[in-house]
């Protein structure tokens, strides 16, 4: 197997050790560049024998049942990888802090599995995420096909690798432009802690999913940073605070969700979050604004229109809640009546002349008023006594 460049073993019914498949592919100077094992029932964990393979570009072994902790050596061992996928097996454990020496990465796929503890910061160093311009648009290697064995013909050609992704909510498969896809997906996992503000250094992200998991704290203010995002998945953790305002400025973000979870206050003001539908936003019980029917503070009453699926609407009422008044209001109440008070006060305590002016003008005031009231009183009286002697 020298010369072999790419194993495509995917959507079998293979099963078994992994180990028994591919066993020593890359011993005695094997150097293939793809290994395709996805959707087949292979089981156990990942065979050492594959640090031979330190020319791998992409590595697909998803929809298997293998288990274990993911090896510390796929990051040491493997440094060319630009793909790497283990979706749907049964792994465990923590992210190994040797993948962020993987600094060629682009697509990276660890959902669904059982993998604990935090997102590691290093992230930030899977540099290519963050390279503004590629070389390579597609993944391609050249090989030699042979056309006419009698006649010893043959003809090279480009093979262009492939790799099938979930984005924006739904599988899609990239092939020539596989080079330009730049995707993390950590869901359906059981993460905690926060999301590290580094993961928005890698602005070239077109992809981020992270939901279901159990990761709290606030969205990164520089979530805004990733400006090439076109899918961004944070539902179903336990996130809280306010959605930040820069979010509102990812032109070119199509797929949203950030359903079920604690976030509070008012849904930016932009053309681009008032654009997706209130599923979008709901499962978050303080969140008001735009496109959800719940109001905020001082907002008019404006009716939603329910969003269109397949040409029929949305079945289900939303339950309102009770609005939580920002703090902002109450503050400017009370910065406006301490102003209005003293500015009032403060003229007369300053200003004898304008006070002493003031209590005489009261003092006039009173008078009328009092004689006013006296004259209509004694008026009043004698029209009831008039009225009462022609009765008599």
């Amino acid at each position: 197997m020298l010369n072999l460049i790419m194993l495509n073993l995917a959507n079998n019914n293979l099963f078994g050790r992994l180990f028994d498949f591919i066993g020593g592919i890359c011993d005695h100077g094997g150097r293939p560049r793809t290994l395709h094992l996805q959707n087949n029932n292979f089981i156990g964990g990942l065979p050492k024998s594959l640090m031979n393979c330190s020319s791998l570009k992409v590595l697909d072994l998803g929809e298997n049942k293998l288990s274990g902790r993911i090896p510390t050596w796929i990051g040491t061992s493997l440094p060319d990888l630009v793909v790497l996928r283990l979706p749907s097996n049964l792994f465990i454990g923590r992210m190994p802090l040797q993948l962020c020496h993987l600094t060629s990465l682009q697509i990276l796929d660890l959902s669904p599995n059982n993998i604990t503890g935090t997102i590691p910061l290093c992230l930030s160093n899977f540099t290519a995420m963050a390279q503004k311009q590629n070389s390579d648009v597609s993944i391609s290697y050249p090989y030699t096909s042979v056309q006419n064995i009698d006649e010893f013909s043959s003809s090279t050609s480009n093979y262009f690798d492939h790799t099938l992704v979930i984005i924006k909510g739904k599988y899609l498969e990239y092939k020539k432009t596989l080079g330009l896809v730049k995707i993390i997906n950590l869901s359906s996992n059981r993460l905690k802690g926060e999301i590290p503000g580094e993961i928005s250094s890698l602005s070239r992200l077109i992809g981020l999913n992270i939901s279901k998991n159990l990761l709290s704290g606030i969205i990164p203010w520089s979530i805004g940073d990733l400006d090439r995002l076109e899918s961004l998945d944070l539902s179903r953790n336990h996130l809280s605070g306010i959605i930040p305002p820069s979010l509102a400025s990812l032109s070119f973000l199509s797929y949203l969700n950030l359903s079920n979870n604690n976030l509070s206050s008012r849904i930016p003001t932009g053309t681009q979050l008032q654009s997706f539908s209130g599923s979008t936003y709901s499962g978050n019980l303080y969140l008001c604004g735009l496109p959800l029917p719940k109001r905020c503070l001082g907002d008019e009453a404006i009716p939603i229109p329910s969003p269109k699926v397949g040409g029929k609407q949305e079945d289900g009422n939303i339950q309102a809640h009770a609005s939580i008044e920002p703090l902002w209001f109450y503050t400017g109440i009370a910065f406006g009546f301490v102003s209005g008070f003293w500015g009032v006060c403060g003229l007369f305590l300053l200003k004898p002349s304008w006070r002493h002016a003031y209590y005489r003008l009261l003092d006039r005031i009173g008078d009328r008023l009092y004689v006013a009231i006296a004259n209509n009183k004694a008026k009043l009286l004698r029209n009831f006594k008039t009225r009462c002697q022609r009765g008599l």
